[in-house]
């Protein structure tokens, strides 16, 4: 059995077109429409930086992981269960998204993590590209710490597929800049994460960017109390301060991230809704 990127790079493209032109017709921040070639510029440098890490996470995390499982086939937690294949594979998928959850929070937490994950949050104009828009560094890291995961928990090769099907186009929703109903987009919070709580994790108000760790069930916030909205989301402001810069918004920009030497800029909720 070998593990292939396919499906979810078909997956992606299907899902990046449609929000890309959702975006276009029905955009929350208006101004970042203003000038569409700076769009397509800004679309165009995530893109690039999301197809080179689904090629080196092929290449590296892929390898490992049909390695990896091949070796510690039956080994693991799921497969002692003893349970059918259907709850087996519900059970390793709600493994994998509380698993997200929880890496996504030690991104913040941890100072060595945080200055890869810190070139995501640093977008000031987030928007379905945002989705795809990590540090190879930390997509490397968050293969291998998945890759460990494996013969612990006795993950398959087609659940991991199947999870990853599932996440990216929610990842890439969440993300967009798209207008939906405050009903609409409020009220699915109890189901899945939507844009109006995500938008809230990439402002540049602390207490907010460390809030909505979720990647596909908002349970988890709710239930550790890092659950956030913010009624007046047209006034938050996205991206990092210290990273506000457009020399930080460059492809060799965005990749020096990490060796940055900036603090944190500690921004107050009054600054985020000017």
């Amino acid at each position: 059995m070998h593990y292939q990127i396919e499906p979810k790079t078909i997956v992606a493209a299907c899902a990046l077109s449609v929000l890309w032109l959702a975006e276009h017709q029905f955009p929350f921040f208006l101004e970042f429409w203003s000038n569409k070639r700076e769009r397509l510029r800004h679309d165009g440098k995530n893109l690039a930086l999301g197809l080179a890490n689904a090629v080196i996470a092929t290449a590296l995390i892929g390898t490992l992981l049909v390695v990896v499982e091949t070796y510690f086939r039956d080994s693991g937690l799921l497969p002692q269960l003893s349970i059918p294949a259907v709850a087996s594979t519900a059970v390793a998928l709600v493994i994998l998204d509380f698993w997200m959850y929880v890496w996504h929070r030690l991104n913040h937490a941890v100072p060595f993590l945080w200055r890869f994950h810190r070139m995501h949050h640093s977008d000031p104009a987030v928007d379905a590209s945002t989705g795809v828009r990590f540090h190879t560094g930390e997509i490397v890291m968050s293969g291998l710490a998945r890759v460990a995961l494996v013969p612990v928990l006795g993950f398959s090769l087609w659940q991991l597929a199947l999870y990853d099907a599932l996440l990216l186009p929610v990842v890439l929703f969440h993300h967009s800049n798209v207008r939906f109903p405050r009903w609409l987009d409020y009220g699915f919070t109890l189901l899945v994460v939507t844009p109006a709580m995500h938008r809230v994790h990439h402002s540049q108000w602390r207490p907010e960017t460390d809030s909505n760790f979720a990647s596909i069930l908002p349970l988890w916030d709710r239930t550790f109390r890092t659950f956030r909205l913010r009624e007046d989301a047209h006034s938050v402001r996205l991206g990092l301060a210290e990273f506000d810069d457009q020399r930080w918004q460059t492809m060799w920009g965005m990749l020096r991230t990490p060796v940055a030497h900036v603090n944190r800029s500690e921004v107050s909720q009054e600054q985020c809704s000017v």
